[in-house]
């Protein structure tokens, strides 16, 4: 078998459809590389090979009677350790859900599993998603997450696992969540490809609630065109989720080659690393010679991060009430974590309700910026490369400036977003550009993802020693 495991969802479709390869033996490839790499990079913290062969076995014989499910039929995938998977831990990254085992697959992983995916492994993450305020890599019991790029610094997170598991090509894809930057992020600092959806779109169901009115679960790819694929399959009105929008999406249209409107804040680039500004620079004339127009704009001037905040302490304090009540909390691995839930917990309800209230001043101010003056917003995924793993975030670069809240404000508007690998910064990391389309433009931010990468090939680099 001579299968790169850095092919696209695309190209392994092609070789099963083709019987050039079967789902068994890209199976073992996968597997095999998680056995070998998942620990060192802090990327695992279940390999799931028996279920995963028999998965696979069975895609090959339905896959011999002519029965094709679709371009995830016998593709290897891992989730983020915070979704069901019926008999198998689901630890939340978290010591004291470790022995936790659910006796269903939540709706994600089901759905996966009726296009033909092949589930591989429970993916590490940062513990109960960062709900707590971590302020090092080091906050899951499976340690800090790794940058395959330079294991030295942090893979990201709270996605931690399943960005550096697509990045060293241990499984082909993932599905990660964001509640604030927890797919950009890891996207960003493990030099792959993710995709947030607009709030609604994909359920939510077993999944671990962090803030049940921010949280989204989406795909962690190598490519644009791979997360389409995905998209298509887990995307979908679900009666089992009270959030899960009706709102259908044309997932399966081809990225057509609309010129769109793009706006530009230029804070979000200011003060950045001189390389994620030369990087996203670079971005923005590859974007003009595709056909889109550039313009400069300002977001409206509202208190996007203290919204974020004030929410996902309140909403996650409530969310692990009984962690806080049994004192078990000690038990988290990051000292931060210890006390952040207590103090969320404090969030007086004026605040919370306040939060909520200006949230949806938020939502009408750039709904209303995206139908007036652009359809599209582009930014710097993160303003630096990925810090090291024994510093506290505040510390790895001082004199950085973030910019303007992107992350924050779109995602308490609950707009999708795709982050792209666009080029090196310090210590051979990563850097990469977020895109941000309207509500229900998730179809329009990945055509426009698969131009860009159609034009580059940052997405197509491999990371030294992982070949």
């Amino acid at each position: 078998m001579s299968v790169s495991p850095y092919a696209t969802i695309g190209e392994l479709g092609a070789l099963l459809r083709r019987k050039s390869v079967s789902s068994l033996e890209l199976t073992r490839l996968y597997l095999d590389r998680l056995e070998k790499h998942g620990m060192a990079l802090g990327a695992v913290v279940t390999i799931t090979r028996e279920r995963a062969e028999a998965e696979a076995k069975r895609a090959d014989a339905e896959i011999a009677k002519g029965k094709w499910r679709g371009p995830l039929h016998g593709i290897p995938y891992g989730v983020k350790d915070l979704l069901a998977t019926k008999g198998i831990a689901t630890t939340w990254g978290a010591e004291p859900y470790r022995g936790q085992i659910f006796d269903f697959d939540g709706e994600v992983v089901r759905r996966l599993g009726e296009a033909g995916a092949v589930l591989c492994a429970k993916l590490a993450m940062v513990e109960l998603a960062g709900g707590f305020g971590y302020d090092t890599a080091d906050a899951s019991f499976t340690g800090p997450g790794r940058s395959p790029w330079n294991t030295a610094h942090w893979s990201g997170g709270s996605s931690s696992g399943p960005g550096a598991a697509v990045s060293a090509a241990l499984v082909p894809f993932a599905i990660g969540s964001e509640t604030s930057g927890s797919i950009i992020t890891p996207c960003a600092f493990s030099g792959v490809t993710g995709f947030r959806p607009t709030y609604g779109v994909v359920s939510r169901h077993g999944a671990m609630a962090l803030s049940w009115t921010l949280d989204k679960l989406g795909p962690i790819t190598r490519s644009a065109a791979d997360a389409a694929l995905v998209m298509r399959v887990i995307a979908g009105y679900d009666p089992k989720d009270e959030s899960s929008l009706r709102s259908k999406i044309a997932w399966e249209a081809k990225g057509a080659r609309a010129r769109h409107r793009i706006g530009i804040v230029k804070a979000s680039y200011e003060g950045v690393q001189a390389e994620v500004r030369a990087n996203f620079e670079g971005s923005m004339t590859m974007l003009e010679q595709l056909g889109h127009e550039l313009v400069e704009i300002e977001l409206p001037a509202l208190p996007y991060g203290p919204v974020v905040s004030t929410i996902v302490d309140a909403e996650g304090a409530s969310a692990f009430e009984d962690l806080l009540v049994s004192g078990k909390a000690k038990q988290l691995r990051c000292a931060a974590d210890h006390i952040g839930g207590y103090e969320g917990a404090a969030t007086l309800a004026v605040d919370y309700l306040r939060a909520m209230r200006v949230r949806k001043k938020i939502r009408v101010a750039l709904a209303e910026m995206f139908e007036s003056r652009i359809s599209m917003l582009a930014a710097p995924s993160r303003a630096t490369v990925a810090p090291p793993v024994d510093v506290k975030f505040r510390d790895a670069y001082p004199g950085v400036k973030s910019g303007p809240s992107i992350i924050g404000g779109t995602n308490v508007a609950g707009l999708p977003a795709i982050a792209l690998p666009n080029g090196s910064g310090l210590h051979g990391l990563p850097t990469s550009i977020q895109i941000v389309g309207a509500a229900l433009g998730d179809r329009t931010v990945l055509a426009v993802g698969e131009q860009l990468q159609s034009a580059t090939t940052f997405h197509r680099r491999v990371p030294p020693g992982f070949e």
